[in-house]
Order: structure tokens, then C-alpha cells, then sequence
């Protein structure tokens, strides 16, 4: 437990969603106050050939998950159709710990997780002792990148089970805060936040007056892109691990 308060008096906003309250209370025990006022929200996609997809699972070599969204989609799907871990026998690759964690919560083991938890290292290291073709489904989301598809050197098919949409409620709560709240850090943990917030708070608060922390060097781009500056990036792709860099640098420019 932290013992000394970097975050003292400063409001912490999260524009993902967390799948765990730990990071909330990480914030409190550095003195901050943890806000989640998620950019985006996920849905489910429900299509009419999602049993016959299922059932399809069982014919590939390694099923793919590179977000917690993603298992939380394909999970619903399996009990929808009663299909049991036992019927889906594939390898198991995920990309991050949080969605390996995720994916062993319902029963899946994972044999790949990359040593930096993003789809760019993830197609560098996947690399399976097998000789032969091997056939590869990855769970995604509508708005997930081509690269998985494109540079893994395997057969390799996309099912996508999940939509990301903006949460424009959300906007304008934060773009109050950031008015009328003084020391206040805004976290990014996906691309797709940071074009929301863009949109949507960019042009009514700009990027100036308070403090931007980005989980990972992909989102990291999509800030920079955007006209930021990352003043928070962890070496460890976690929220925790973001929520840490944050007390750091806080605490090294009091």
C-alpha cells in the first residue's frame, strides 16, 4: 500500500471502463479522486450465424483475444448455446495479462501472452513451434486494426463479436470537470477514447491544464496524433501500472 500521497487533492479520470475496482481504490490510497467516465461503450454483436461460428471455433489451431471486451463477448455467446470450454479445444493467445485473466476466469488456459501488451509486438513474438499451416480465428472488436490479419504469416480468419460506440454523456460531464476542477489528469487507455474525447472535448477545452497519461504506445500515437502531450506512459501496459507512473511523476514535480 502506498504510504505517501503524490496524488493528493488531484481528479482522476478514466475514459475506459474498469474491469476492477482496484485501480479506483489505488487512486484513493495515493490521495486522489478516481472518476470513470467512460468515452466509449461495447456491445455484443448477436447475429443469427453465431452457433454455427461457435461450433466453427473447434476447427482452428489458436483463437486470438486481444481485449477483456472480446472474452466478455465470446462468453456470452458460449452460454447462450450451451457450448462448454471442453467443445472449443483450440490454443488459447491473449494479449495482456488482464485478458488472459479474464480468459482463465471462465475456464480457457493461455499458452501466449507478448512481453508489451499491444497487436504490433504481438504478431512479432507469436511464433509456434508447429511446422505446419496453421489456422488462427481472432475475437475482435469492429474497430480493431488490420495487423493481426495481415502480418501473422498463419491462415488467419476474424470474427468479430463486439461494436464500440462513443458515450457523448460522458463528454460533457468531463468537460465540466476539467472547467472547474484544478489539478486534474485525464487517462487514456484505447484509441478509440482519445477520438471520442477529441471530437467531443477537444474543441471546448483543448489539451492544455491538465495532466494526460496513456496506457500504452499505440494510444500514446493516437494522442499525439491528435495534437497531445503524453505527459504518462508506463512501461507496463496496465492501468495499475498507469495509475503508478502518475504518483511518480506527481510526486518528481512537487
Amino acid at each position: 500500500m502506498p504510504e505517501w500521497w503524490p496524488l493528493q487533492g488531484e481528479t482522476v479520470i478514466f475514459t475506459g471502463t474498469p474491469k476492477s475496482l482496484e485501480v479506483f481504490d489505488l487512486v484513493r490510497q495515493y490521495g486522489g479522486i478516481p472518476y470513470s467516465m467512460p468515452l466509449i461503450q461495447v456491445n455484443e454483436i448477436v447475429d443469427t450465424t453465431d452457433e454455427n461460428e461457435l461450433k466453427r471455433c473447434a476447427g482452428f489451431d489458436w483463437l486470438i483475444f486481444t481485449s477483456q471486451s472480446a472474452v466478455k463477448a465470446f462468453h456470452s455467446k458460449m452460454e447462450r448455446f450451451n457450448i462448454t470450454i471442453q467443445q472449443i479445444s483450440c490454443q488459447i493467445a491473449a494479449v495482456g495479462t488482464q485478458t488472459a485473466a479474464a480468459l482463465e476466469k471462465i475456464g480457457f488456459s493461455v499458452e501466449f501472452i507478448p512481453s508489451i501488451f499491444s497487436a504490433d509486438v504481438f504478431v512479432k513474438q507469436f511464433k509456434p513451434t508447429d511446422d505446419r499451416e496453421l489456422r488462427v480465428l481472432f475475437l475482435k472488436g469492429n474497430l480493431a486494426g488490420s495487423i493481426i490479419r495481415e502480418e501473422l504469416p498463419f491462415q488467419v480468419e476474424e470474427w468479430t463479436i463486439y461494436e464500440t460506440g462513443a458515450r457523448l454523456d460522458s463528454v460533457n460531464t468531463m468537460i465540466e470537470l476539467l472547467k472547474t476542477e484544478a489539478n486534474t489528469t485525464v487517462l487514456f487507455a484505447s484509441p478509440s477514447a482519445v477520438h471520442v474525447f477529441e471530437e467531443g472535448a477537444v474543441p471546448v477545452v483543448g489539451w492544455k491544464g491538465y495532466t494526460v497519461g496513456a496506457i500504452g504506445h499505440v494510444t500514446e500515437k493516437a494522442l499525439l496524433e491528435a495534437g497531445a502531450v503524453v505527459d504518462v506512459k508506463p512501461e507496463i501496459y496496465t492501468l495499475k501500472e498507469l495509475v503508478n507512473a502518475l504518483a511518480r511523476r506527481k510526486e518528481e514535480i512537487q
